[in-house]
């Protein structure tokens, strides 16, 4: 205790920050200093099955009350609820007021109850200094008053209920600054049709269930013309319509079941860094895009016809340095392996940018050393190849593996073979 109590204020704050809020609270019985000290923690993280043996239904929610009424710090940086069994919306209708009053600049409600609890209307409009909102797990209610998060930069909406396509539109047209979007679909939500038109808009992450059935029109829209990161994950039906051209893009990652991706990727152009996993070659961006600024592409090889997807991506990326190649999902056993059809011209990019050549769970199998081979032959540029085995294999496999690596022709003399 001597040591810790020769700490700063600042330093132990920051320590504080990373414990449950009835631990922080606990802190007040150490010595003299420490009575009051909590009061000032600048993150308080409330979770109802924490020593769960403690708590009964009303001694979480009244110890709740009193630490945020006993709370001094004129700002809350977090405030963070991790609620189940024992909470509702009426006691997060009071620890919002409470978090308005407390300045928050972030709020987290975390529902972890498989009964729905719905969030109070005066979340939309009482927490105008938050600058982050995380919400999952609960159900959003209509309210024909104004909706406004004039201060927030971050929203994180994850398996999320809303009354209707309107209503989760309008949450997100009434952030003019946000920045970061987190968007996960759950089946059921009531969103048929999400629309993202956000001119602030620089990350996006959109992750849609393959559970969600809808026999009417459904799919999202994305206008975000200052998007610089997007991260969509879709496994629905659905449709894909992008109004504006990212032109500030710089990171995408595309992971899609389902055909049509031609307007996605055909906005994707600008892209310095991709990561694919397509269902299909056929239509997956217009003829005729170059993916001239790309630099580094991860391609999943899970589907049929990866390899044809591989070789039209890099056929249109001329100045390509760093190539990644890794099953990211389970192989759809009824469908046949992709065969190898070496193309009637060497693509650009491995005669004269690739740098670097990855793969992850390298199997050995025809098609997989005939493309290898192809790259090794031809690769000008290569610097360093890095063949990754599957744990699972055998030793005497892998061996003999390495031998075929060792011993196959390499185009660049500097190249550097590294195998495990």
């Amino acid at each position: 205790m001597a040591t810790i109590n020769q700490l700063s204020d600042a330093l132990l704050l920051k320590i504080l920050s990373f414990l449950h809020a009835k631990d922080v609270v606990a802190t007040m019985v150490l010595s003299k200093r420490w009575r009051f000290l909590w009061m000032s923690a600048p993150k308080l993280i409330y979770d109802d099955s924490y020593h769960n043996v403690e708590y009964g239904r009303f001694s979480f929610s009244r110890f709740v009350d009193r630490s945020l009424f006993m709370h001094e710090a004129p700002d809350i940086e977090t405030l963070h609820f991790k609620l189940g069994q024992l909470c509702g919306s009426k006691d997060l209708r009071m620890w919002i007021r409470a978090a308005d009053k407390g300045c928050v600049r972030e709020l987290v409600i975390e529902i972890e109850n498989k009964t729905p609890v719905t969030l109070p209307r005066s979340l939309y409009t009482c927490c105008r200094m938050l600058v982050t909102l995380k919400l999952r797990n609960a159900v959003l209610v209509d309210d024909t008053n104004p909706i406004s998060f004039p201060s927030l930069k971050k929203l994180s909406l994850e398996s999320m209920k809303y009354p209707c396509d309107e209503f989760a539109n309008r949450i997100l047209s009434s952030c003019p600054i946000l920045e970061d979007l987190v968007v996960e679909q759950c089946p059921d939500d009531n969103v048929a049709i999400l629309s993202i038109r956000i001119p602030s808009l620089r990350s996006l992450f959109l992750h849609k269930s393959d559970q969600i059935v809808n026999e009417n029109a459904h799919g999202f829209l994305i206008d975000a013309p200052s998007l610089e990161c997007l991260d969509i994950v879709d496994y629905s039906h659905g449709f894909r319509t992008i109004e504006s051209n990212m032109c500030k893009i710089g990171k995408a990652n595309v992971d899609i079941s389902h055909p049509h991706t031609e307007q996605l990727l055909g906005s994707l152009t600008k892209a310095k860094r991709l990561f694919l996993c397509l269902p299909t070659s056929k239509d997956a961006y217009p003829v005729g895009s170059l993916f001239s600024s790309l630099a580094y592409l991860k391609l999943c090889t899970c589907e049929t016809e990866w390899l044809n997807i591989l070789i039209c991506v890099l056929r249109d990326s001329p100045n390509l340095r760093a190539l990644e190649l890794s099953q990211y999902h389970p192989l759809r056993t009824e469908e046949p392996r992709p065969c190898w059809n070496e193309p009637s011209s060497i693509p650009e990019c491995i005669l004269y940018s690739l740098e670097s050549f990855k793969w992850v769970n390298y199997q050995g199998t025809k098609e997989e050393k005939e493309l290898v081979g192809f790259i090794f032959r031809n690769g000008t540029c290569l610097k360093k190849a890095t063949i990754i085995s599957p744990n699972s294999m055998d030793g005497d496999k892998k061996l003999e593996m390495l031998m075929e690596l060792s011993f196959s022709s390499r185009r660049s003399p500097i190249c550097e073979l590294e195998f495990s």
